[in-house]
């Protein structure tokens, strides 16, 4: 049975029953049918009892440059990205490297379901039912090598399918990074989709990185390549302001943006008088993740 991590919740609390293991039914009949996994165990809750944002909002409120700055650009423009056949190239340091078609990658993984919070660097957070499952397995499916300490991850660069591009926002393609022990980390997921479907490609469809006790942008979307190596990769953000956006980015109440306190944060969907929200250090995620940087001093290395 999958842990509830740091939870709160039950399915029940979540989504009317019915309603969800109408879901829970219908998706695994889909996925056994596929041959790449199945859902495994209840839902992986929220850090508090918070309910996940609807569809709606978690499809139309993105950042994902490559398709336009503006929060409404990605679901107007992402719908020329094509995701189908998509592969992922995995080398460095380990012992099979190869392009691996994504089926190949989906190939008997457990789908689980798992309601994180997600808190933006610009102060703004909302609830997401994903689908996927732990970077940890597609690791040890390629194995690591010893010497490997860090991950590094890259987006996808088509300039004929992602109008954004065309403008320097940042050095293209987009780059993120993780040490080795964040990535192995059980929170840590590959998300294949949100509420039980695939993955809209403003989203970071067909494959993406979540990792809930960060900033968002450290949870690259539609990952092309993903590579180990012993020196801590290049990220996009920190080369394009580094007193901004750090190689770490644990989400942080203590430590502000330059231009901005990151104490509280707004709340997507929340309404007018439920807006704003307390920030928690590591979005909610201590108990899991705090132990990775006992000996780390998180205002220098934010």
């Amino acid at each position: 049975m999958a842990r509830n991590w740091n939870g709160k919740l039950t399915e029940n609390d979540v989504t009317p029953e019915g309603l969800y293991l109408n879901r829970r039914q219908i998706m695994a009949g889909a996925m056994a049918g596929l041959g790449i996994g199945s859902i495994a165990g209840p839902a992986f809750a929220a850090p508090t009892g918070l309910t996940p944002n609807t569809l709606e909002e978690i499809t139309n409120y993105n950042n994902y440059y490559e398709f336009g700055t503006g929060k409404e650009d990605p679901a107007e423009n992402a719908h020329s990205l094509v995701t189908s056949p998509w592969s992922v190239e995995i080398n460095g340091l380990v012992d099979r490297p190869g392009t691996y078609a994504l089926e190949d990658i989906l190939k008997g993984k457990d789908i689980e379901e798992r309601i994180y919070r997600l808190r933006c660097v610009e102060a703004w957070s909302m609830v997401i039912p994903w689908n996927g499952f732990q970077l940890s397995a597609l690791l040890d499916q390629v194995g690591v090598q010893s010497g490997a300490k860090y991950v590094a991850f890259e987006t996808a660069f088509r300039p004929d399918e992602m109008v954004g591009v065309s403008r320097p926002v940042l050095d293209w393609p987009y780059r993120e990074g993780l040490r080795l022990d964040e990535a192995m980390n059980p929170l840590t997921l590959m998300a294949t989709g949100l509420y039980g479907k695939d993955l809209p490609a403003q989203n970071g469809a067909p494959l993406r990185l979540v990792v809930p006790w960060k900033y968002g942008f450290k949870s690259i979307k539609s990952i092309v390549r993903i590579t180990l190596q012993e020196d801590q990769p290049f990220t996009s953000w920190k080369d394009a302001n580094h007193r901004e956006y750090g190689f770490y980015s644990n989400v942080n109440p203590t430590v502000d943006h330059p231009r901005w306190s990151q104490a509280t944060e707004r709340v997507i969907g929340a309404g007018l008088f439920g807006s704003r929200r307390e920030t928690d250090m590591f979005n909610g995620y201590g108990d899991e993740v705090a132990s990775m940087y006992s000996d780390l001093d998180l205002q220098k290395n934010y």
